[in-house]
């Protein structure tokens, strides 16, 4: 749940504080180059879900700070993921394996359509219902690719 936020640098750059179900504090660099899921506008109170890049250099501070690449407002008939996917559009962890159909919506990250295959490719998920088989098969609504 978004805690608060500050503006930096002449309100391009926000600081948004982050607070799990544990109580614990996480702070999102929101950049003009964050993704927001569906171009939503988040406030204090929302229940959002910030992805960052595991592998890029953190700042050793209290709370820890990470740069926001995608930030989801959370949806109780959505599911979001960020990740990449395989040549079987299987995920890197090996738990979302996607089904194309034609009445999924694969777009670019400004919403043109993506008319070339999402395998092998970092990709926002937008999904909902999903098998119990490992890994988990689903028939996303949306696939927004990543260039």
């Amino acid at each position: 749940m978004i805690d608060g936020s500050k503006e930096e640098e002449e309100g391009c750059y926000k600081l948004m504080s982050v607070v799990n179900r544990y109580g614990s504090i996480v702070n999102f660099l929101v950049t003009p180059d964050t993704y927001f899921v569906d171009h939503v506008m988040v406030a204090v109170g929302d229940k959002v879900t910030g992805f960052y890049d595991a592998n890029a250099a953190v700042p050793l501070i209290l709370p820890p700070q990470f740069q926001a690449i995608v930030m989801a407002r959370d949806n109780q008939y959505k599911n979001v993921k960020v990740d990449y996917f395989d040549s079987e559009l299987v995920s890197s962890d090996g738990n979302l394996k996607l089904i194309i159909t034609p009445s999924t919506q694969v777009v670019l990250e400004n919403y043109q359509p993506f008319t070339k295959t999402p395998e092998n490719r970092n990709l926002i998920v937008v999904y909902g219902a999903s098998t119990k088989s490992i890994p988990a098969q689903t028939v996303p609504y949306k696939v927004i690719v990543i260039c």
